[in-house]
């Protein structure tokens, strides 16, 4: 097969993946971001008086999460931040 007809294929084979990818394109991404709202849940629970057994594992990414953390707390219907010593809005 020549070059052309590889990168053809290819190119319909993407088609076709985006073609029956579309329908779950939504529920894919509401997944995506209730699993990323339970994992930043699991990261600042202890900040917010939430006993977290892992708690040593997960303080050292606060920092990375600080920047997504306002986004968070307004999408989980809090208006204020939780966090007393920390006010982001």
């Amino acid at each position: 097969m020549s070059g052309k007809t590889r990168l053809l294929f290819r190119r319909l084979g993407e088609l076709g993946a985006q073609y029956y990818n579309a329908p779950y394109r939504a529920a894919i991404a509401r997944a995506k971001r209730e699993e990323e709202d339970l994992f930043m849940l699991l990261v600042f629970a202890e900040m917010m008086g939430v006993p977290n057994p892992a708690a040593w594992s997960t303080l050292e990414l606060q920092p990375l999460l600080m920047d997504r953390f306002h986004d968070w707390h307004t999408r989980m219907g809090m208006e204020r931040s939780p966090l007393d010593h920390f006010r982001c809005c």
